[in-house]
């Protein structure tokens, strides 16, 4: 029984063009392809017209989806070729690598005994007599094999992919001819590696060839007279010789009684740009774009070297012209010459990517590097992204996303893309809502971007990316749900009951909200709810406020109902105003800095409600921190410039208690800390008030030289935080005190009406109010 052996490289165009021509000169009656044979299941639709390459077939542990790989095929590839051909001529095609159920538990198990053999070396001396840890590393995978690097460096290349391309991908010989000498060179690298059995590369490659000569041998014995043809790894072609098979109990000894795994399979898109993974098929192919031009010319008839240099260079001249860049016709010829004289200068049988780039450089782009790496990306890499029919096996949530994208317009593309959504039209918030319940899952298909200057609530910027990964988030997200709304509920649900923070509940509250899942949000309210009402912890409380005000604030552009969160809220506003002052009591400096966070970033999500109520509750219990002698200097300063600034506190009485804070009588450092949390990054009121810049230079001038030395750098970081103008005005203001321009700040806000009046007019004029002469005329 005949059995051809083509040892190809994945994603090879010679390779593939070799296969096509061998299936043509002596079809055969079976078509074996390297690949976990769970693949067979879902080997007819690769005869689909919608199968649109690149794809991948994807195979993912069920209980545990993250452990995957993924058989990346483009249509350069040897075993799409293969398939193609034995579904289109009605030929049996099957995979014969280890199954895919074994391959998993066996990677499980490795794992395992690496964890279980790893012991943290223990602390040792060093020379000085120091305690060092021992470093906490596992050991490290070991090193593979490229055995096309290894024949490069015999062949005297220093680069493994020019040396396959030249040795491989543009020959014109016989394709038997071709398997042959990849055989037998295959063979003579295979008879160098010195490794040991026991390596686990090594003892994983044995795994799979003993399991490709079971399916050979059962293959061969069901039909004697049948021509089989097996497209593998060049590497493992010298292995599945009939004639060179080990004994059978060589082979058991080697498969038998392996361990299982459940697993599934899918066909997935894939990227032009994923080709160069290591996963399944993956091959380190640099230049998929390339290697797709290369194929379409060796697939003519009469395929002539010059066409590839000329078609290649135009279509780098037409992308050149697309970014506005200069690109005759003359010199697209020129460049041809340039590449093929190149070609025969290197000693290269035909012209490569190395002799079009450097050619294209000199003369298309006149010796600069930068316009060619502007077209790099479209050209030499690609862009493409593949698709699957309808009828391919996916996930329910997957059929779920797919019916979202077609009825949203939202078409997949391996490029970012930048997309503006306006939410006041209601396509766009069903896309914002999309987008949301997508990230809630973990499914990165699209990120928030910046909005640019528009302060609105109404809109938002989404840069959009598919990856071909994301079909195994989507198998993995399958456990919260068949679809996207209700797998998205389950799984904040779910976040919300294992969470013990405040603030991060807080946030995924506003999250489902800007997901539209009303179940979702109740789910998390009522764990908010029952973590604040036994949570004694102040600013884990504060820390809720903020995210819940921008909730209900801005609640309303989606036409979601927050009544439900506002109750939540002032609950939790209510339990942290009662709680603030003892928790303000006897503070170190690190624990006064986050309480002085926790206030601020409170006062902001209050400041976004109309809720007197709550403001009368939260301005009672600034000022219970305002005047309180026992509440740290940072917390104090705080809050009495919170009041000040809401108009709770005149300038006065702000003055007093910067002084009572700022005399002789109070420790300096936390004198320092009050007047750090007063000013708080601020300038604009020393600017203004003469007053309480006054009693800061007073304070200054009084310390004692070790006092102000100690203080430094506490003084010199709250002045920092000002703008370098604020900085020099507030020294100018400094260099007049006492000076006629120091006049109180009531007496010194006196002004001239007279000459104010045409402003005011202007101004009055501006928002609308209707302007009046001294007799009451309009």
């Amino acid at each position: 029984m005949p059995v051809d052996i083509c040892g190809v490289r994945h994603h090879g165009p010679g390779s593939a063009r070799a296969v096509q021509a061998a299936l043509d000169q002596e079809p055969p009656d079976l078509v074996l392809i390297e690949g976990c044979p769970e693949l067979d299941a879902i080997v007819e639709l690769l005869g689909e017209e919608d199968m649109t390459p690149p794809i991948a077939g994807l195979v993912y542990a069920v209980d545990e989806p993250r452990q995957a790989t993924f058989y990346p095929l483009a249509r350069f590839s040897p075993e799409w070729v293969a398939a193609r051909w034995a579904l289109e001529h009605g030929v049996p095609v099957r995979f014969l690598d280890l199954p895919a159920t074994h391959a998993f538990a066996l990677e499980t198990e490795q794992q395992a005994a690496q964890r279980a053999a790893y012991v943290e070396p223990a602390a040792e001396d060093d020379d000085e007599g120091n305690v060092e840890a021992g470093q906490n590393e596992l050991p490290r995978p070991p090193e593979r094999v490229d055995p096309i690097a290894t024949l490069a460096a015999m062949a005297g290349y220093d680069d493994a992919e020019r040396w396959w391309e030249d040795a491989v991908e543009q020959r014109h010989d016989s394709p038997a001819g071709r398997f042959e000498a990849i055989r037998q060179a295959m063979e003579a690298v295979r008879a160098a590696d010195d490794r040991p059995a026991d390596d686990p590369d090594v003892l994983g490659n044995a795994r799979r060839e003993a399991w490709m000569r079971k399916v050979l041998r059962a293959e061969i014995k069901a039909a004697p007279q049948a021509r089989i043809m097996v497209v593998c790894g060049a590497w493992h072609a010298p292995a599945l010789v009939p004639d060179t098979f080990p004994p059978i109990g060589h082979d058991r000894a080697l498969i038998s009684k392996l361990p299982r795994t459940k697993v599934a399979v899918a066909w997935t898109p894939w990227t032009a740009a994923r080709l160069s993974y290591s996963s399944g098929y993956g091959a380190g192919v640099n230049a998929p774009g390339w290697y797709q031009h290369l194929f379409d010319h060796l697939s003519q008839d009469d395929p002539d070297p010059r066409d590839l240099a000329t078609t290649w260079l135009v279509r780098v001249a037409r992308a050149l012209r697309a970014e506005k860049l200069d690109a005759s016709t003359a010199s697209v010829v020129e460049a041809a010459r340039l590449a093929e004289t190149l070609a025969t200068l290197r000693g290269r049988p035909s012209v490569g990517l190395g002799e079009l780039d450097d050619a294209a450089q000199t003369v298309l782009c006149e010796g600069s590097r930068l316009p060619l790496d502007l077209v790099h990306a479209r050209l030499v890499v690609g862009h493409e992204l593949g698709s699957v029919p309808d009828s391919a096996p996916v996930v329910p949530l997957a059929a779920d996303l797919a019916r979202h994208q077609r009825s949203l317009r939202l078409k997949p593309t391996a490029t970012s893309q930048h997309l503006d959504l306006d939410l006041r039209r209601e396509s766009q918030l069903a896309r914002s809502i999309l987008f949301h319940r997508l990230v809630l899952l973990g499914i990165g298909w699209g990120a928030l971007a910046e909005t640019g200057r528009t302060t609105g609530t109404f809109k938002e910027s989404w840069t959009l990316e598919w990856r071909p990964e994301l079909a195994v988030d989507l198998v993995e997200a399958s456990v919260w749900g068949t679809t996207v709304a209700v797998a998205a509920a389950s799984r904040a649900a779910d976040r919300a009951e294992r969470s013990k923070d405040l603030s991060q509940l807080a946030r995924l509250v506003s999250e489902c909200l800007t997901a539209d899942l009303p179940d979702a949000i109740a789910a998390v309210l009522d764990a908010l709810d029952a973590r604040a009402a036994v949570q004694h912890d102040v600013p884990a409380l504060l820390s809720t406020v903020e995210p819940l005000a921008r909730t209900c604030r801005y609640g309303d552009v989606r036409g979601v109902d927050t009544a439900r969160v506002r109750v939540v809220l002032g609950s939790t506003v209510v339990r942290a105003c009662l709680g603030l002052p003892m928790a303000c009591a006897s503070l170190d400096d690190d624990a006064a800095e986050q309480m002085v966070e926790a206030i601020a970033g409170a006062q902001r999500g209050l400041s976004l409600l109309a809720d007197s109520a709550l403001d009368e509750s939260w301005t009672q219990a600034l000022e219970a921190l305002s005047v309180a002698e026992h509440v740290a200097g940072g917390v104090a300063g705080r809050a009495t410039r919170l009041l000040l600034d809401a108009g709770h506190l005149d300038s006065e009485a702000a003055a007093q208690r910067m002084g009572r804070r700022l005399s002789l009588a109070a420790s300096a450092s936390q004198a320092a800390a009050w007047l750090a949390g007063f000013l708080a990054g601020d300038a604009v009121l020393l600017v203004h008030d003469t007053v309480l810049l006054g009693l800061i230079d007073e304070w200054v001038g009084g310390l004692d030289e070790t006092t102000f030395e100690d203080l430094l750098p506490l003084v010199r970081r709250t002045f920092s935080e000002f703008t370098r103008p604020e900085r020099r005005t507030v020294g100018e203001r400094l260099s007049r005190l006492g000076g006629p321009d120091s006049r109180p700040a009531a007496e010194a806000s006196m002004l001239d009406i007279d000459q104010a009046a045409p402003a005011v007019s202007a101004v009055a004029r501006l928002i609308g109010w209707k302007v009046m002469d001294r007799d009451g005329a309009a």
